[in-house]
Order: C-alpha cells, then sequence, then structure tokens
C-alpha cells in the first residue's frame, strides 16, 4: 500500500477542551466530528495521520482523542509554535495570534516525505472525499501525475440554515483546474441559491452551483520546499502587524500564479458540515444519525478495527 498521510490541522483545539463549539458532540457515544475524519480516511487508505496542536495541550489532546488512535495507525505530532520555522527572523514581542494554516503546514516538513492530505480537525467533508483524495495521492506516488489536488464542494452542500459563512469560491478552467480562489465573507441562502456583499457594498448573486474550497488539499512532499520561502517572504512583509496570517490557499494561489504547480479540483457531492453555529449542532447530530442508519457508520466508531499498523 502507497504511503498517505493526513495532516490534520488541530492547533486551535488548545482552548476548546472547555467545551466550546468546535469539539462539540455529533455522535451516539459523544464522538466528535474529527473522529468520524480519521474513520473515513481510514477506510480511504491513509496510513500516517500527523496531528498538528500546541505544546502547552498536548497531554489534553492525547488523553482526550490522540490515544484512541496511537495502536491502529501510524500517529505523529508537530508543534504549531510562535517561533516555529521562523528561519532567523526575530519573533515580535507583541505576537500572540499564530501565524496562519501556512505555517501550520510548514511546522510538519520533518515529518512527511509522501504525498498529503490537508483537513481542518473541525470541519466533516464526507466518505467520497476521502476517496477522491486518496486516489489522486496514489498517482502523485506513483509518478503518475505531479499535480496538486483539492476536494471541491458545491457550494449549495456547505451553507447553513442559521446564518451567513465564509466560503472560497473558485474559478477553474474547463479541465477543472483551478485558476483561483475568492475569499468571500457573508455568504447567505437566497431563493434557492446564495448571495454576499463585497467589501464594495455589491450585491453579488449565486447559484449555489459553484464550487468552493473547504479546505481539503491533496499535496507533495515537494510542497515545503515551495512553502519556506513564501514564509520568510511573508515575514519580511508583514511579520511586523500581529494580526496578519500566512494562509495556505494563498501559498497555492501563488504557485498556481507563477506557473510552477497545478491543481486539479476533484468534485464531490458531499454535503461539508460544521459548527459554525449552535443551532448547527443538532443539524451535525441528525447528519450523523442518518449515516448510521444508512450504513455508512456503525453505532460505534471503535466496535470494530479499521487499520492495523
Amino acid at each position: 500500500m502507497k504511503k498517505k498521510t493526513l495532516l490534520i490541522i488541530a492547533a486551535g483545539m488548545g482552548s476548546r477542551f472547555g467545551g466550546l463549539k468546535q469539539i462539540a458532540p455529533v455522535g451516539p457515544n459523544g464522538e466528535i466530528i474529527i473522529e468520524y475524519s480519521i474513520y473515513d480516511a481510514l477506510r480511504a487508505g491513509f496510513n500516517k495521520i500527523v496531528f498538528v496542536i500546541r505544546h502547552y495541550f498536548e497531554e489534553a489532546f492525547r488523553e482526550k482523542l490522540g490515544h484512541k488512535f496511537e495502536n491502529c495507525v501510524e500517529t505523529v505530532y508537530a508543534y504549531q509554535e510562535l517561533d516555529s520555522c521562523l528561519n532567523g527572523y526575530p519573533l515580535p514581542a507583541d505576537r500572540e495570534k499564530p501565524w496562519g494554516t501556512g505555517h501550520a503546514i510548514l511546522v510538519a516538513k520533518d515529518l512527511i516525505d509522501e504525498p498529503f492530505a490537508v483537513i481542518n480537525a473541525d470541519d466533516y467533508y464526507g466518505v467520497q472525499a476521502y476517496r477522491l483524495i486518496a486516489s489522486h495521492l496514489d498517482k502523485m506516488a506513483d509518478g503518475t501525475t505531479e499535480d496538486y489536488a483539492m476536494v471541491g464542494y458545491l457550494l449549495r452542500n456547505t451553507l447553513s440554515e442559521y446564518g451567513a459563512v465564509s466560503r472560497g469560491l473558485c474559478r477553474h478552467d474547463e479541465q477543472m483546474f483551478l485558476i483561483s480562489i475568492q475569499e468571500c465573507t457573508g455568504i447567505r441562502k437566497d431563493n434557492g441559491g446564495a448571495m454576499f456583499v463585497d467589501e464594495a457594498g455589491r450585491t453579488h448573486r449565486l447559484t449555489g452551483l459553484e464550487y468552493v474550497s473547504m479546505n481539503l488539499w491533496g499535496l507533495g512532499a515537494d510542497f515545503f520546499e515551495f512553502l519556506q520561502p513564501q514564509f520568510d517572504t511573508y515575514l519580511r512583509q508583514y511579520g511586523t502587524d500581529p494580526k496578519r496570517e500566512f494562509y495556505l490557499p494563498t501559498a497555492i494561489d501563488t504557485l498556481i500564479r507563477s506557473g510552477r504547480k497545478k491543481v486539479k479540483i476533484l468534485k464531490t457531492h458531499d454535503s461539508w458540515f460544521g459548527i459554525t453555529y449552535r443551532e448547527d449542532q443538532a443539524i451535525a447530530q441528525a447528519k450523523i444519525r442518518q449515516l448510521i442508519k444508512e450504513g455508512v457508520y456503525p453505532e460505534c466508531l471503535y466496535s470494530q478495527k479499521v487499520k492495523t499498523k
């Protein structure tokens, strides 16, 4: 079996162990979203997990979550600290905010030497999404393709019933290669479609059939060679801004525009969900119950072994 790693950005979960929405239970035995994500990834053939966390909550993370997987799949930890990967740049005294998702990937550079996928810890992506990205990573591993990939969701399958959301609206060519991603905020359902108002006050109406990015990427180990120089440039330009972040989509967009990499959009009709609003938890729980009823998941995720080392 080809080596495939799932990198999970979980560094923001430290303050959430007190019961905030991102670790709200959605399964019948108190399972949280990340547990279903890992279950789906293992079934799709992933055989290594990299958790990106912070040192200060490592013990709590391992106790509540990490130990559930350490005995059934290779599990390693990377640490997103403010002084990580600065490459000689002095840490600003007033920097408290994490450096962003691009930095979260970079801190794992010494742990990954194979094609890998990236997900957010608190997003549910669906069974098909992991199969699609795993298949693409296999092609990268055997040299069939050098292109990166992104799982693209129909906008209508990612909206909340209870308020506005932010989404990465994708522009692509006829072959479904990504041209650009526009980060759009305040997207709401609207008469069967969607709409948002831009910074200039202009209203934009969408059909709901547009493809959006939910930050499920398939990348190669060579990505780190591109990422460190970009982070170095970011630090020189914006390192003194205490609120500015280095985002993964921005780094990938730079590669696309430079012509150094192409990114294939892998189309899925799965429904993404997360818990953006308090009311979303009940919807997430209902969706998991339905998936259990349909046989997609067992009543208890840990009642059967999915993968062994």
